[in-house]
């Protein structure tokens, strides 16, 4: 079967009141406007029972590779620290392809590290962030799923890899990987909290290349070399092998590919990470 596309729809400035009002009713919850959170494709708000809810519209060729209930099938999860899960609405819509998703889960104390994907200047994190951050990428590693990461809402998968880095680094001749483990998939700063250490917005979790989360958390801190140098010595492990080198090129490719903006503060350090992980992954 052969699914319509749905059409863009940005929630930053479509209204979205009546979708807030059935999550309402259905959870019975009140969402304070005044914490509300817009963001492209999805929307959340503090209730008046101190959780926050998360309500998001997928298009059916998304749910169709991966569903549409990422924040719950979390919740089995072992060891990773991530806001606990309490409950979740679905339903389709009326006029157009796609689901809408609410969950309600624990409201985190704190303020994500950064404001957007990517940091621009360092939010001097405490050890114990970093130790938090280990712990809970390790113990997701060493989880199993059958979930398929989204990032960037695509799957994963080895033919974006190559299709992905080959546009932009064509010299590379062999971009196989042979590690494959759970990831968040969405790891930028935007979605990690401090000062303690917590990682939200968990639809796009799955199975993935080793080396995705930790190599996207490294090109997001591109431009504060110390943080992008920290980044690399906490997950050495990961961004050494063969699969890490693969996935942070693959980031490069993102950030200094045919869709590069020249003012972006992380273009020149991609270009020049990009040359060292070419040599490489060519002398392996």
């Amino acid at each position: 079967m052969t699914l319509s596309p749905a059409g863009a729809v940005d929630l930053r400035v479509e209204s979205v009141e009546a979708v807030l009002d059935r999550v309402e009713r259905s959870l019975q919850v009140r969402i304070d406007p005044g914490t509300v959170i817009r963001k492209r494709r999805s929307v959340g708000g503090r209730t008046d029972r101190n959780t926050w809810v998360r309500v998001e519209r997928r298009s059916f060729q998304r749910i169709a590779a991966q569903g549409g209930n990422g924040l719950e099938a979390a919740a089995v999860l072992h060891g990773v620290a991530m806001p606990r899960w309490y409950a979740g609405l679905s339903w389709r819509d009326q006029n157009e392809p796609v689901m809408w998703r609410a969950d309600e889960v624990e409201f985190v104390t704190g303020e994500p590290v950064g404001r957007a994907a990517l940091v621009v200047e360092d939010p001097q994190l405490p050890d114990s962030w970093w130790a938090g951050l280990n712990a809970s990428m390790d113990a997701l590693a060493a989880e199993s799923t059958p979930r398929v990461a989204t990032p960037d809402t695509e799957s994963i998968t080895q033919d974006l890899v190559i299709a992905t880095v080959r546009q932009s680094f064509p010299q590379v001749p062999d971009l196989v990987i042979d590690e494959w483990a759970p990831a968040h998939a969405d790891l930028t700063w935007a979605n990690v909290m401090g000062p303690e250490f917590c990682v939200i917005d968990w639809e796009d979790w799955g199975t993935a290349p080793r080396g995705l989360d930790a190599a996207t958390l490294w090109g997001n801190a591109l431009a504060v070399p110390a943080l992008a140098d920290r980044v690399r010595d906490e997950r050495r492990p990961d961004l050494e092998s063969r699969s890490g080198r693969l996935m942070a090129l693959f980031v490069c490719a993102k950030i200094a590919g045919p869709y590069a903006h020249e003012a972006d503060p992380r273009l020149e350090p991609a270009r020049k990470a990009a040359v060292r992980l070419i040599q490489e992954l060519q002398v392996r």
